[in-house]
């Protein structure tokens, strides 16, 4: 009977690594466990285990913590679910094993894990950036960071503390010299946490942008209802309905600018001529506002198109936004032929959604421009920085997470709202028709979060806000670009040499790298010690 294997030590500690991690996402947000897991993470990979071990380790790490981190795309589709967290995991065991070795892994892990966590903002499929180590950080000290480099810098500044931690020590102390002789302090480790000390200095005097002196009273309403319930399962009047009901609780002398309802809660053919924009121009009127509306039309094609629309005081349809960032598998089927041949459930999505082209704001009636990212988008930086940048003085991001059971998703898409809102200097509006409705300020402090399921309106007066943050003025580029530059100065200083090249100096007799000198001088030296000791056998015969 062949034996059973049982797991070793180190493979166990990279899986608790990566449940750290996960358990320092939103909704548990236990966000000092992320740097802890790291270094649970660091010190099962140890300084110089085999490529192999180190992909099987990170392998661990990775899916530990994204299984569970993204468990709620189980609700949208459970193939999905498991290739991503799959896949994503895979990449990150490539980044352990190609990282190096010795006292440079310090500073070549966090870069090349850094590097993963930039892919997966832009690939596959436009991007996946969900249950992102960047997202556990949205409540802790450090994310001030991210109005210098967004959820990139902070991403590298949470990995690169995690592995110094537990990387090459400064110094040897002396108790543990009488064990090893001959260990050496190495400098590397100092020099990583010096940089993120750095840049810690740095973020808290990087401009955040500065108020207007104007003021906007919004209110955000949020229809409730049962939370786990799909559109195809849902009647869409009833949706309207339920945010009629609660925009009738608004009195008209309360002085409300801006009234935002959700992503896509009216699904209409033709939205222009329909019964629900009377009803909504009725409400305009009435209060005196402008209002922001999600709505979901029928376009050629059997496809739909989903935008948040403008509605004016005056009850004048005046402006849209047509959503850019689609849900893969959600609002389109990629490669819906080749699934279909294979006998994939396409049905699932029987439409596809019509990407927007334009810049991501809307105008009110008096010209002041609001950003705007719908739902799915508030977890690109991208997004809100191009509405930033043509001149948004606060954002929006109507959403609907309605269809997905537990709050795994939607405490993550606050956790992304926070985020935002730090990176763009802006306020920010989040809405959604069962939860969360949220305010969010410039600082990422949240303000008056609804509850799951209820039906309510919050109001709060917000200022309009100009000025660029680094973040907003450089984006994402030239923090990759660093990361790259860090880890392959970090693979050649630990003696990393092209395999060609390495082979062609041991054939001409040369050893240029520095792990083979060690040997063959040790080599050289346990040869040395034999024959002198062979020698002095020979004289005492």
């Amino acid at each position: 009977m062949p034996r059973i294997r049982r797991p070793r030590r180190n493979a166990l500690l990279a899986l608790a690594g990566g449940l750290l991690v996960a358990v320092s996402l939103p909704p548990w947000g236990l966000w000092p466990l992320a740097f802890v897991g790291i270094m649970v993470f660091e010190t099962s990979l140890g300084d110089a285990a085999p490529r192999g071990r180190r992909f099987r380790y990170g392998w661990l790490f990775g899916a530990a913590w994204l299984f569970t981190g993204m468990v709620w795309m189980w609700f949208l589709s459970p193939p999905g679910y498991i290739i991503a967290a799959g896949f994503f995991a895979t990449l990150h065991g490539l980044a352990a094993m190609v990282s190096p070795v010795g006292p440079w892994r310090v500073i070549g892990r966090p870069a090349a894990h850094t590097l993963v966590e930039a892919l997966r903002f832009s690939f596959p499929f436009g991007g996946v950036p969900l249950a992102s180590l960047a997202i556990s950080q949205s409540a802790g000290p450090f994310i001030g960071v991210s109005r210098i480099g967004g959820a990139i810098l902070l991403t590298w500044l949470t990995f690169q503390i995690g592995f110094a931690l537990a990387g090459p020590a400064p110094g040897i102390p002396r108790f543990a010299r009488r064990r090893r002789p001959n260990a050496a302090g190495q400098p590397h480790g100092l020099v990583a946490i010096a940089v993120v000390i750095a840049v810690v200095v740095l973020a808290s005097v990087a401009p955040t942008g500065h108020a207007t002196g104007q003021t906007l009273k919004v209110a955000i309403v949020q229809g409730g209802g049962k939370q786990g319930t799909r559109a195809r399962d849902t009647d869409p009047r009833e949706v309207v309905a339920r945010h009629l009901a609660a925009t009738r609780t608004i009195a008209a002398d309360e002085g409300v600018d801006v009234v935002l309802w959700p992503e896509n809660v009216i699904d209409v053919d033709t939205f222009s001529n329909s019964p629900e924009f009377h009803e909504v121009a009725v409400e305009a009127e009435r209060l005196h506002a402008t209002f922001l509306v999600g709505v979901t039309e029928d376009a050629p094609g059997n496809r739909f198109t989903n935008a948040q629309v403008v509605v004016t005081p005056d009850g004048e349809y005046t402006g849209r936004y047509d959503k850019v960032r689609r849900v893969p598998f959600g609002e389109y089927m990629p490669m819906r032929g080749l699934l279909k041949a294979l006998g994939a459930p396409t049905d699932l999505v029987p439409r596809d959604a019509v990407p927007g082209t334009d810049p991501a704001y809307l105008t009110l009636p008096d010209g002041t421009r609001v950003a705007v990212v719908i739902s799915w988008e508030v977890f690109f930086g991208g997004r809100v920085r191009d509405g930033v940048e043509h001149g948004g003085a606060w954002v929006i991001n109507p959403t609907n997470g309605s269809s997905y059971t537990w709050t795994v998703l939607q405490t993550q898409q606050i956790a992304s709202s926070r985020l935002r809102a730090i990176e763009s200097g802006r306020w920010l509006a989040q809405g959604a028709p069962t939860g969360f409705s949220a305010f969010v300020t410039p600082d990422a402090d949240v303000l008056d979060r609804t509850s799951i399921g209820e039906q309510a309106v919050i109001i709060h007066d917000i200022d309009l806000r100009t000025g660029h943050t680094w973040y907003v003025t450089v984006g994402n580029a030239p923090w990759i670009i660093l990361a790259a530059i860090s880890y392959v100065v970090a693979l050649f200083a630990s003696g990393w040499r092209p395999r060609r090249s390495v082979r062609r100096a041991r054939t001409s007799g040369e050893i240029d790298d520095d792990r083979d000198r060690t040997v063959v001088d040790q080599l050289n030296l346990h040869l040395g010690a034999e024959t002198a000791g062979r020698d002095g056998a020979a004289e005492t015969a």
